[in-house]
């Protein structure tokens, strides 16, 4: 088997799962572990799929740092629940939902599946930086259209996209992009930065939508490119210039918020998949009866003796 290494992008998924199980779903003493059990799902489900040899659960330390917001203030807006002066602040998450964070965690732990975050940064910037200094090819899992930008078919770089559910996963590969918004993957963080993201809270350029962005990006390579004519005035229509020029002060900036950061000092991690030995598979059952994982436990502890004995 060819060894390959799969990056999730953790929030995305516990959402998901959080969203996609019965809430009626709790541990004996009555802890909602819907989130909990459907994520482990979600991992038997891609592990068994994908084949990964390696896997890192991609975590935010920050999920909306401080210094993306300093460049644009309207960053995730619709999503802070409390403004934090002295850290990163509260993101709206469901009460039962953010009870089991911490179990999650621990069960990852349990299985031997490493998380790595980074002070600072989203879950995005660090499977930006493992992804760009891996040495094989890469999966990264994610509902997150922003990560489009490090596929990568020389690299061996692709996404599993869950946007549209667990049982309609896509693959998306150079062609995936190029097909969908008509730019290439290396042009996608110019793509969404003319665009705009509502989701993000990103404005884009007034007047510019998808059509108008990727016609730009195939004339002029990438955004240096278009301002560049935009200010010469070859090549261009005056209107879309004038739509240009009033959005020099957001595009002076919103690069350095939509691009992902490939260069965090991250530690060396093992992230090869293991079966669990006899003291890991200890802690692993005695999670699973604490929570009540049952069956998702077991179907998570197989796949990891699947991957361990091939």
């Amino acid at each position: 088997m060819t060894d390959r290494l799969m990056l999730l992008d953790s929030a995305s998924l516990y959402f998901r799962a959080f969203y996609g199980v019965p809430d009626t779903v709790k541990a004996p003493d009555g802890t909602p572990v819907n989130a909990v059990r459907g994520f482990l799902d979600i991992i038997t489900r891609l592990v068994t799929t994908y084949r990964p040899t390696h896997l890192v659960a991609c975590w935010d330390d920050d999920w909306r740092p401080q210094w993306r917001v300093d460049l644009i203030p309207t960053y995730k807006t619709h999503r802070v629940a409390e403004v934090v002066a002295t850290g990163p602040d509260v993101e709206v998450v469901p009460d039962p939902l953010e009870a089991q964070v911490p179990v999650i965690r621990e069960t990852l732990d349990a299985l031997g599946i490493v998380i790595v975050g980074h002070e600072a940064h989203e879950a995005d910037d660090v499977i930006g930086t493992l992804a760009t200094r891996a040495v094989l090819p890469v999966d990264i899992v994610t509902g997150d259209r922003d990560l489009f930008q490090l596929v990568d078919d020389d690299r061996g770089v692709r996404v599993i996209y869950t946007a549209r559910g667990m049982s309609n996963l896509e693959v998306v590969t150079d062609a995936t992009v190029v097909t969908k918004y008509g730019v290439l993957p290396s042009q996608y963080a110019d793509f969404a930065t003319l665009r705009g993201d509502s989701s993000d809270g990103l404005p884009g350029v007034a007047g510019i939508g998808e059509k108008t962005a990727a016609g730009l990006l195939a004339a002029h390579g990438d955004l240096a490119g278009i301002l560049a004519a935009a200010e010469s005035g070859e090549g261009m229509s005056a209107g879309v210039r004038a739509k240009l020029d009033a959005g020099r002060p957001y595009l002076a900036v919103a690069p350095t918020v939509v691009e992902v950061v490939r260069d965090l000092p991250l530690p060396e991690v093992d992230a090869r998949l293991r079966s669990l030995d006899d003291s890991r598979r200890a802690d692993a059952e005695a999670l699973a009866g604490q929570w009540a994982l049952g069956s998702s436990m077991s179907r998570i502890i197989d796949a990891l003796d699947g991957v361990g004995s091939d």
